[in-house]
């Protein structure tokens, strides 16, 4: 394969170039690490990842190829990938095409042949920033001019791009990894609406396996419709998606989840809607240095004393001050910060982790249970 060269600025003057296999272009965005050993595909096709750049600590990326059946969304929606070594070629018989061809069909950056270690160090100890890169410009001033020009990532509602634009039944359960299908929908127990932010396939999945019959709705639904229709019966609880982006931008969203919280609906949050929970009830998020983003990160349930391997992907935290209204159910063991709450005196329950991991772990898949137990009539 032909690498054509690629140049990459950061906001805080490093210059580097790299080598480019996917699409081809100028782009800027935020650049965070993600430390997880499998699962590119469902990384890049995850559309909590808009508007950033993804630089993979696992060293060779590519080797199993892209299928279908992988995909978390219907586009990748990341700016870019970093990674140290590209496979060009996968082996695996899942695989129906190379990364770099899904990359380039998304209009998505594909970058290697950089020191992906020094990367994430400097993440680390410097915090996530922002960055360029381009296929284009390899002149370090002008694409520092570009970057100081371009929309910072807490500036950019990107909800509006990936939600969906009508709403839609999900039918799937889990998949099946020794029939290699997913599970068709099993006889539901409630019934409950998803408000997408930038919502996860194999969340819907998982609440559909848990027995919720899922109906995906996009973030623009009127609150009025939702709590009128929680009201006649005609369904039993809302959940609250996953998205990208800073929560704190987000108005009209915040301000759906108050008149469900004045109504007094169940629901359930994950990531970017556990986050819009907490600003809803009066508390801001803030901003962690690097996030958390990986596969192999310890959370300790506090009812149990169980320590679960989760996947995570976000920026933004809930603040300690949230204990007023809430009780902590889950806590991250890598810097303590909160990772699940029930809220006192209302039907809710959120958590900051991914329990639907995919492709792993699967320690956290209680939590969809729970909230169907939550919001059982």
């Amino acid at each position: 394969m032909n690498l054509k060269p690629i140049w990459i600025y950061l906001a805080n003057g490093i210059f580097l170039e790299g080598k480019s296999f996917g699409a081809e272009g100028t782009r800027a965005g935020e650049i965070v690490f993600n430390t997880s050993m499998t699962g590119y595909q469902e990384i890049v096709t995850d559309p909590s990842y808009a508007g950033q750049f993804v630089t993979f600590t696992m060293p060779e990326i590519g080797n199993v190829g892209c299928n279908a059946e992988d995909m978390e969304s219907k586009a990748a929606w990341c700016k870019g990938i970093i990674v140290r070594q590209y496979q060009a070629e996968p082996s695996n018989f899942r695989s129906e095409e190379p990364l770099h061809e899904l990359l380039k069909r998304f209009d998505v950056l594909g970058i290697c042949e950089v020191d992906t270690r020094f990367l994430t160090k400097t993440l680390r100890e410097e915090g996530a920033m922002m960055m360029i890169a381009s296929t284009e410009i390899s002149d370090k001033e002008e694409l520092a001019k570009l970057l100081a020009d371009a929309p910072h990532i807490s500036e950019v509602n990107y909800i509006e791009a990936v939600s969906t634009k009508e709403p839609y039944l999900h039918t799937q359960g889990q998949y099946d990894a020794r029939a290699f299908r997913y599970h068709d929908a099993p006889e539901p127990k409630a019934r409950i609406v998803a408000l997408d932010f930038g919502v996860k396939r194999n969340i819907l999945n998982e609440l559909t396996e848990a027995g919720m019959q899922v109906e995906v709705v996009p973030n623009t639904i009127d609150a009025e419709k939702l709590v009128e229709r929680y009201e006649k019966g005609e369904i039993d609880g809302v959940f609250l998606s996953n998205g990208p982006g800073d929560p704190l931008i987000l108005k009209a969203e915040q301000e759906k989840i108050r008149k469900l919280i004045d109504a007094k609906v169940p629901m359930f949050g994950i990531c970017l809607g556990h986050q819009l929970l907490s600003i809803a009830h009066g508390y801001d998020t803030f901003k962690l240095k690097f996030g958390h983003h990986g596969g192999n990160h310890p959370v300790k349930n506090v009812a149990t004393g169980t320590v679960e391997i989760t996947a995570q992907n976000h920026n933004y935290n809930v603040p300690d001050a949230i204990t007023e209204i809430a009780e902590v159910t889950h806590t991250n063991l890598f810097d303590g910060t909160i990772e699940g709450v029930r809220y006192k005196n209302a039907p809710i329950m959120s958590v900051q982790h991914h329990p639907e991991a995919s492709p792993g772990p699967h320690e956290s898949r209680y939590v969809f249970t729970e909230f169907l137990q939550m919001i059982a009539r």
